[in-house]
């Protein structure tokens, strides 16, 4: 995989640059993504079987996954293997079970597989466990080979992150989020799409986030081009410890940059720009986007973090080898119902106080209103053509701005119709321009964007289906590639 040509600055440009006719880029727009025209009519602004796969998603078989999940009585990483009824080993299989049985209703869709290691040695795993993802892939119909995942945590824990024993049923987390892909697995596996969805059971998290490491580095070392990690880890408390309940908003976390940068990368950003538009906060921005068209009473909450405040999850491991990756969730959690042996003790004024993840208290609406995103996004990103690759832009000292772009196979792209030359304000969150180039059919692409000064936007690319279906955006260079490998 080539590494993402950088900037070019003026010093090295051509006299010229030729400009496409026909539309006032300069025009703001009141929709995410205008019908602009550019030599040819742009998609359609909705995509209609999103709306569909938003609807689809069924509150009554998540409480019933959920439900299914805190009967394990605990589901600890070094909990039973061996029994049919409790423990980490039970729950696997019947994740497993249910991966299956949604194949046997699509005809075969899906490839259930597992991932094992055994990790020893470490200060929440010190005598050998073997630690086990559950994976089921949707392989997609002409790129297979590119990949968008939905994870979801399989193990639960008790206040003592040693304790094995205890019951820990983690009804919120994360039966939440695994109910979560379980459920988007049934959605989407009506469906066909040109790339390939993974819905992952991620085992080992509570005791160091060593599913998901496992299933990055298999990742890395097989080839696997991952466009999007949906991390789901806590999506149904909808009242807080804050004392709000509130059902209408989720939180996004992102990364802005990634922790692979190299030196003369990060040299490089802080003359041109980029600081907050790495690949994993492009992707929380089109699902900030997804959500406003298509799930109903959900707004996102984009945080400019990995996680929360010195805390972890499941999708670091994908971003620290260089993947895109965010972590979707509640925005109102409530502490007494996480890593909390089961009890009940008192307020001050003799209020009991229950502590514990139980079932009771999951918002099942909750949870699938925050899977219908996650559905949503899985099949806009597969859906999608792949994303532009070896963007760079041109402008400096000159009274317009020139982007340039690789076309994504034709072979492994034959919905692409297009592209979206995107910009926005350096102090604004959401892209808030755009301009539609249809496809030329050849290997490289450009745009210039008529009397737009490159000194005071920031610029992107994103790839457009015929349905409207739409990448996330590219920033220019190795800083919002979604392609780069570290070393490449």
């Amino acid at each position: 995989m080539r590494l993402p040509r950088l900037f070019v600055f003026a010093a090295l440009l051509p006299a010229a640059a030729l400009a496409q006719p026909g539309v006032d880029a300069n025009r703001p727009t009141d929709r995410p993504w205008p019908d602009s025209l550019v030599g040819g009519t742009a998609p359609p602004a909705d995509v209609q079987r999103l709306y569909a796969v938003a609807a689809a998603v069924d509150a009554d078989r998540i409480e019933a996954d959920v439900r299914r999940l805190a009967g394990f009585g605990t589901r600890h990483t070094l909990s039973d293997t061996v029994s049919d009824t409790r423990g980490i080993g039970a729950a696997r299989r019947w994740i497993r079970a249910e991966f299956e049985r949604i194949s046997a209703a699509c005809g075969g869709c899906l490839e259930v597989v597992e991932q094992r290691r055994v990790v020893t040695g470490e200060r929440r795993i010190p005598e050998p466990v073997e630690v086990v993802n559950v994976l089921a892939i949707q392989r997609g119909t002409s790129d297979p080979d590119r990949y968008v995942v939905m994870s979801g945590d399989i193990d639960s824990r008790a206040s003592d992150a040693l304790d094995a024993t205890s019951d820990a049923p983690g009804a919120n987390d994360n039966a939440s989020g695994m109910a979560g892909a379980i459920e988007a697995a049934r959605v989407l596996s009506q469906y066909e799409f040109p790339g390939t969805i993974v819905y992952a059971g991620l085992s080992g998290e509570e005791q160091g986030l060593f599913g998901g490491q496992i299933m990055a580095e298999t990742a890395r070392a097989e080839g696997w081009r991952i466009e999007a990690v949906l991390n789901n880890d806590m999506i149904g408390n909808s009242c807080g410890i804050d004392g709000v309940c509130d059902n209408t908003s989720a939180r996004v976390f992102s990364e802005a940059t990634r922790p692979t940068e190299t030196e003369q990368e990060a040299r490089l950003r802080r003359f041109t720009g980029g600081e907050v538009d790495g690949p994993s906060r492009n992707l929380a921005r089109a699902i900030d986007r997804l959500a406003d068209q298509y799930v109903r009473n959900l707004d996102v909450m984009m945080v400019y973090r990995l996680d929360r405040f010195g805390r972890g999850g499941h999708h670091t491991p994908f971003t620290n080898v260089g993947y895109p990756g965010v972590r979707i969730m509640e925005t109102h959690e409530h502490y007494d119902r996480q890593h909390q042996d089961l009890r009940t003790e008192a307020y001050p004024d003799g209020t009991p106080r229950h502590y514990g993840d139980t079932v009771e208290y999951v918002d099942f609406d909750y949870a699938a209103k925050l899977t219908a995103l996650n559905a949503v996004a899985l099949a806009a990103f597969a859906g999608a053509p792949a994303p532009p690759s070896g963007v760079t832009i041109e402008g400096a000292v000159r009274p317009s701005t020139t982007l340039r772009w690789e076309r994504p196979d034709a072979a492994e792209n034959p919905q692409l119709a297009g592209f979206r030359v995107n910009w926005r304000l350096t102090t604004s969150p959401q892209w808030e321009r755009s301009v539609f180039v249809p496809d030329n059919g050849e290997a490289e692409q450009h745009y210039t964007l008529g009397n737009v000064v490159i000194d005071n936007y920031l610029f992107g690319v994103s790839s457009v289906a015929a349905d409207g279906s739409e990448s996330p955006v590219v920033f220019p260079g190795a800083i919002g590639a979604f392609d780069y490998a570290p070393g490449e």
